[in-house]
């Protein structure tokens, strides 16, 4: 399979300049794809992308991964119906050492050369950048754009001059960057074809070279129509402290049916025949979801590690009753201590009061009945109506019906 055949199958054929992907197929071009500092973790959304490159690298083109300390200073206006709140210098200092990290933990040992913007502009001077760039750019051009038109029209909230420029700022990387390291493409996110396509008119008109750009599609969630970015609700990050490999693991292994299949091309390195494989087990028997099981943990080893991915797995096996709680090691059972209420009991606690204490019941009237009915579990039995005998000494995991957890403690 070539790269312009693997983009085609895996669904990551968007807006291109290119007038023939096959191009692509031919000598190994440098080419570069960016994120700006503007929150300290990527997202899925970035993730799309990101996956789109490691498949160019693996058919040897060679990657320039970009930190926008420059453009990060001023945040892309595109898509924002009001201004941007700058970031302080520390913030963006702390987030682009962030971002950083997470290109090192999604590319691990591939080959790539990291730069930041804010190299090559932090010496530029104002009246220079005005002679040597602005005067190449017209202003009907950027005037042209949708989202400038709306901030400009009647009940839009205005554009500030430092907004209005930062198109002019993006396109001059892939001016410097076509200049000093031969790249002659950029590959970039739906939401960024405009602010590409300034930085190929710019290479073409100073430089007087040939550029493209080529775009992920834009990946929303098939049930809301809403994409993922970092201003939504629900965020999915890849910063374990900002969202957890659990809840992380989770987001995949609830993929809807209708989604998976495409997620696995998009967001895994997993060929062909293992996907087309996964794909027909799945389709045989719907109920083992083993194409949202192979998803999530092929996701999270990625961004995560294989040690987190297990961890999760896991986790998620005893939550839905797959795998013995006792199974568990102390680092699996310290995930789940993580994401679910935990509480400590003692022999001499009624079961109905722990469990109203875990939140699974609001009362003890209630807590009763949920007994009775055969809706409360501890490490997987079906509870009886003692005292909490059935605890043992340690971690334990009390379960009121399908999706209702708490960790109970019980000391000796």
């Amino acid at each position: 399979m070539t790269l312009s055949e693997e983009l085609r199958w895996r669904g990551l054929i968007n807006q291109t300049t290119y007038k023939d992907l096959t191009v692509l197929d031919d000598e190994p071009i440098t080419f570069y794809w960016g994120v700006d500092p503007s929150a300290d973790s990527m997202t899925i959304g970035n993730l799309a992308a990101a996956m789109m490159v490691k498949c160019f690298m693996k058919y040897d083109h060679r990657p320039i991964l970009l930190i926008g300390g420059a453009t990060g200073m001023i945040g892309d206006p595109d898509g924002k119906s009001d201004e941007r709140i700058l970031k302080s210098i520390d913030e963006i200092t702390h987030n682009k050492e962030a971002i950083a990290t997470q290109y090192r933990q999604i590319f691990g040992g591939d080959k790539f050369k990291l730069v930041d913007n804010y190299e090559w502009f932090k010496d530029i001077k104002y009246l220079d950048f005005l002679r040597d760039i602005g005067k190449h750019v017209p202003i009907r051009q950027m005037l042209a754009r949708d989202f400038i038109q709306t901030r400009l029209g009647d009940d839009g909230s205005g554009i500030s001059y430092a907004e209005f420029s930062y198109v002019l700022i993006q396109a001059y990387d892939f001016l410097h960057l076509y200049k000093n390291h031969n790249v002659t493409l950029q590959v970039c996110g739906s939401d960024q074809w405009g602010n590409s396509i300034a930085g190929v008119e710019l290479v073409r008109r100073i430089a007087g070279g040939e550029a493209n750009v080529y775009s992920v599609p834009l990946i929303t969630n098939k049930t809301t129509g809403k994409k993922y970015g970092k201003t939504e609700d629900d965020t999915i990050w890849l910063d374990p402290k900002k969202t957890s490999p659990f809840k992380f693991y989770q987001f995949w292994l609830n993929v809807d049916d209708d989604s998976v299949e495409s997620y696995l091309k998009i967001f895994t390195e997993l060929d062909k025949s293992t996907i087309d494989e996964t794909m027909q087990k799945f389709t045989d028997k719907r109920e083992s979801r083993l194409a949202q099981k192979t998803l999530a943990f092929t996701v999270t080893k990625l961004v995560h590690t294989e040690k987190a991915a297990n961890s999760a797995r896991q986790a998620s096996e005893v939550l839905f009753g797959e795998r013995n709680f006792a199974d568990l090691g102390s680092d699996d059972v310290a995930v789940l201590k993580t994401e679910l209420p935990v509480i400590t009991a003692t022999s001499d606690d009624l079961l109905s009061h722990t469990i109203v204490r875990a939140g699974l019941a609001s009362s003890n009237t209630e807590a009763t009945g949920f007994i009775v009915s055969g809706a409360i579990y501890i490490n997987g039995q079906k509870a009886e109506p003692d005292s909490g005998a059935s605890f043992q000494d340690g971690d334990n995991l009390l379960k009121r019906g399908k999706n209702n957890f708490a960790v109970v403690e019980k000391s000796k």
